[in-house]
């Protein structure tokens, strides 16, 4: 594999960080999901939680 100098323009619009972010605003809205969830299931005396898959969770 050889290796290509990048021109000055194309290091210009080159944005390093952008996977980064991404993966970051996916796995906090992940957790904010889990922790309404958890919380759901927690607080309420009985509760019923429906995910996609078939996955039920329910709390008596």
């Amino acid at each position: 594999m050889r290796s290509v100098a990048l021109s000055d323009r194309e290091l210009e619009t080159s944005r390093p960080g952008e996977a980064v972010t991404l993966a970051a605003v996916a796995a906090i809205m992940a957790i904010g999901i889990l922790a309404v969830v958890i919380y759901k299931l927690f607080v309420s005396k009985t509760s019923t939680v429906k995910l996609p898959g078939g996955y039920t969770f329910e709390w008596k």
